[in-house]
C-alpha cells in the first residue's frame, strides 16, 4: 500500500485531448483526501490468500483467472467479488478496505500530471502492456503481447509510487456509471446516486486495448455481475484518524 497525499486536480479530459470522449467531460476540479492505495493490481497469489479467509457476504473461487500466474493480476472477477475481497481484508485486519472511487483512481493515476498518461504525452509498450498494433499521437507501434504480465514487469512507477495504472487489466471502481461528469461530486467520493445504477465503472485500459483506452482520463463500464479476462482491481484503505 502506498500513501497518496491529499490534493486538488482537474478530473477528466479537455476537448482537445486525442481520443477523448464526451463521457470524460466536463473537466472539473476535485479535492481528494489522503488515502492508501495498492501499489499494484491485486495478484492471483493475493487473491488465493483472501479467498481462503472467512466469507462475509459471498463465496470466492480460489483460482478464477484465465491467464494464470502468481504475480499476474487476478481477472475473471466481477465487481461484487472484488467488493467481497475488500470486505474480507477489512474483517481480517480491522481496517477499512474498499475499491477506489473514480476520482481517487484518476487522481492517483495522474500523480500531479495533466498529460494523457502519467508518462507524458504518449506511451509505448516498453512502459505498459496494451495492444501495440495501435499508436497514440506521435508514439510508435509496439508489441501486442496478448496476455497479462506480472504486475512488476516494467519496474516503472508514477510520482506517487504506483505501477500498472495504464494497461494490463482494467480496474473496477466503486462508482455507478454516469454518461458524463455533469453534477459529479467534487470531494473525491464515489458517485453512487443517479446514473445507471445497474452498471459499474472501470479504469486504466487493458492488454487488449489500444493506447487511447489507457489514458488517465479514460473510463468505461459493465454490469457488476460481469467478469472478463481483462478486468481486475486494486484496493484502497482509509487513513486512520491518528495518522
Amino acid at each position: 500500500m502506498v500513501l497518496i497525499p491529499s490534493g486538488e486536480f482537474m478530473m477528466g479530459a479537455s476537448e482537445t485531448e486525442l481520443d477523448s470522449r464526451d463521457s470524460e467531460r466536463p473537466q472539473h476540479k476535485v479535492r481528494v483526501p489522503t488515502f492508501f492505495m495498492g501499489k499494484y493490481p491485486v495478484t492471483q497469489m493475493q487473491w488465493r490468500v483472501v479467498a481462503a479467509m472467512p466469507q462475509v457476504n459471498r463465496e470466492l473461487q480460489p483460482d478464477p483467472s484465465l491467464l494464470k500466474g502468481d504475480k499476474r493480476p487476478v481477472e475473471q472477477v466481477n465487481w461484487y467479488q472484488a467488493v467481497e475481497f475488500c470486505d474480507r481484508i477489512s474483517q481480517h485486519t480491522g481496517r477499512k478496505y474498499r475499491l477506489p472511487s473514480e476520482a481517487e483512481w484518476e487522481y492517483a493515476c495522474r500523480a500531479g500530471t495533466t498529460t494523457p498518461f502519467h508518462f507524458g504525452e504518449t506511451i509505448t509498450t516498453d512502459f505498459a502492456n496494451y495492444n501495440g498494433n495501435y499508436t497514440y499521437g506521435e508514439g510508435p507501434k509496439g508489441e501486442y503481447r496478448e496476455e497479462t504480465k506480472p504486475v512488476d514487469q516494467f519496474g516503472i512507477a508514477n510520482d506517487f509510487g504506483l505501477c500498472d495504472m495504464h494497461g494490463n487489466v482494467w480496474e473496477w471502481c466503486l462508482d455507478h456509471w454516469h454518461n458524463n461528469y455533469q453534477n459529479a461530486p467534487t470531494d473525491g467520493s464515489a458517485w453512487v446516486s443517479g446514473g445507471k445504477s445497474s452498471r459499474r465503472v472501470f479504469r486504466g485500459g487493458s492488454l487488449y486495448n489500444g493506447p487511447g483506452n489507457c489514458r488517465s482520463a479514460s473510463r468505461d463500464n459493465d454490469l457488476p455481475e460481469q467478469d472478463r479476462s481483462n478486468i481486475g482491481f486494486r484496493v484502497v484503505c482509509m487513513v486512520p484518524e491518528t495518522l
